[in-house]
């Protein structure tokens, strides 16, 4: 059961038209880069509550990079909230998107996402964890549209002070706009992501997808093909894997 708290909305960023970050300052309890937090808004006489990703490092105030659901009920009344407004948070982490999780002899990591998906990786880059655990760090992004590159500026530049590659993926680009303009399985397919990152997928690679299910789904599949597995604790393997609704 939520045990709910009152944060306090002040900090706002648009990327985007329907696309923001959200800062909130409230009192959570410590978390790992990838876990994520319930906020709730009472709307029309009633809770409603959400469950998003902290984008935030650990230490810093809190973050969600967040894409508003026009039909939806939560979303349209937190972009309404002028700042200063008062929300409710759970201040205990869940969730297991950990790299605490992964295989200790992993040497790349893969971080894929989809749309606001990004959030949790952004996380685990601004913690700095990720370049003591592994050789390397490769962040992909995939949007439909450039406009929705959020985070852009911040990863290009740890990409330029660290061991660290960022590769946008805008599937709606203009021909030639951007190296890579397909979705992650086709680019997995003819190898222009791994050709992009300056690096191929191996046994000592790790995979994080977070972002809609369908190219989690199809993602996953294009990596199995490649011979990677997925990973569970007592079964080690190459993919692990956030489903973002």
């Amino acid at each position: 059961m939520s045990r709910w708290i009152s944060g306090t909305l002040v900090r706002r960023r648009d990327w985007a038209p329907g696309l923001a970050t959200f800062g909130i300052d409230c009192a959570i309890e410590d978390f790992e880069p990838g876990q994520f937090f319930n906020v709730a808004l009472d709307v029309a006489g009633e809770r409603c509550k959400r469950a998003y990703s902290a984008a935030s490092a650990p230490g810093a105030e809190l973050e969600f990079y967040v894409a508003q659901v026009s039909d939806g009920q939560f979303t349209p009344a937190l972009f309404e909230l002028p700042l200063g407004a008062p929300i409710q948070v759970d201040p205990v982490p869940q969730g297991f998107f950990t790299t605490s999780w992964l295989p200790p002899d992993a040497t790349e990591l893969w971080l894929l996402a989809s749309g606001t998906g990004l959030g949790p990786f952004v996380s685990m880059l601004r913690a700095g964890q990720v370049f003591t655990q592994f050789e390397r760090v490769i962040v992909a992004h995939c949007v439909r549209d450039a406009s929705a590159l959020g985070y852009e500026e911040e990863l290009e530049q740890l990409a330029r002070e660290r061991a660290c590659t960022y590769l946008p993926v805008v599937t709606r680009a203009a021909p030639g706009e951007f190296a890579l303009a397909e979705r992650f399985p086709r680019l997995l397919d003819d190898g222009s992501l791994e050709s992009a990152a300056g690096v191929s997928l191996h046994q000592r690679s790790h995979v994080m997808l977070c972002g809609n299910p369908a190219m989690i789904a199809d993602t996953t599949a294009a990596l199995i093909l490649r011979g990677l597995k997925k990973h569970r604790r007592r079964d080690p393997g190459h993919i692990t894997v956030e489903k973002y609704w």
